[in-house]
């Protein structure tokens, strides 16, 4: 499971900013479940970003969501992102060189298939 939070991030807070996020970063790394993360930025625009963290499943992510330290300093930053939805689940995947191995979705049979 894929997680992307975007950010737009003024210049003069951008310091604060990156302090908040590696902290937040930190925190979700320690969560069981979690299997990697970055901090990114847009190379066209300096002020977006993205915090993209991967996870074995939905609910090992929304357990970490539970976590105290992940409450005190990871939960603010997210509360600040982009209103857009952020979770992703992986439909089809490839690795280098090799073929697109397709997977079932999570998600329950019903109207929003």
């Amino acid at each position: 499971m894929l997680v992307t939070n975007r950010f737009v991030v003024d210049v003069d807070v951008a310091d604060d900013f990156t302090e908040r996020a590696h902290a937040a970063l930190a925190a979700l790394a320690a969560r069981p479940g979690y299997l990697r993360g970055k901090l990114v930025r847009a190379l066209d625009d300096p002020r977006h970003w993205c915090l993209v963290t991967e996870w074995e499943s939905v609910g090992t992510y929304r357990r970490a969501l539970g976590g105290f330290d992940v409450k005190v300093t990871a939960v603010p930053l997210l509360a600040e992102s982009v209103d857009e939805p952020s979770a992703y689940e992986a439909l089809a995947t490839a690795a280098p060189g090799g073929d697109v191995v397709v997977a079932a979705s999570d998600r329950a049979a019903g109207p929003y298939r």
